[in-house]
């Protein structure tokens, strides 16, 4: 199996991220926890479209592909995830993206908004869909 193509190692590396950002929030690092925050969920979504078969030719995973196939395919389509997450990763995206690139900085309140939507779908997807 390709090195890409691993559903587990996604999910491995998506709960080092989510544990990575629980670390950047408790020293109030709230950049970095949305920042990992965002990687966690990714890494889940990636893992939930590897367990479905969905994937590219080249095996790389753009954002707005991950994005747009986890919420069409996953979310709509298949229904294998709850609707409620179904702009999760456009959230936490954005969120990331005000803390990497903009002159504000990301605060308490919204690395814990990071924090718990990264946690809710990093379970959903390690769960198969269903919640913990």
């Amino acid at each position: 199996m390709s090195e890409n193509r691993d559903p587990d190692a996604y999910m491995k590396k998506a709960l080092e991220s989510l544990a990575g950002a629980q670390s950047e929030f408790d020293q109030e690092r709230f950049n970095n926890c949305a920042n990992r925050a965002y990687y966690a969920a990714f890494q889940a979504a990636v893992s939930a479209l590897l367990r479905d078969g969905i994937r590219r030719q080249d095996d790389k995973w753009p954002h707005t592909f991950v994005q747009s196939e986890f919420s069409g395919k996953l979310i709509q389509r298949r229904r294998r995830f709850p609707s409620r997450i179904g702009d999760t990763l456009a959230k936490v995206q954005l969120l990331r993206h005000r803390a990497n690139y903009r002159g504000v900085t990301i605060n308490r309140s919204d690395a814990r908004l990071a924090l718990r939507l990264g946690r809710e779908l990093v379970n959903i997807a390690g769960q198969g869909g269903e919640e913990t």
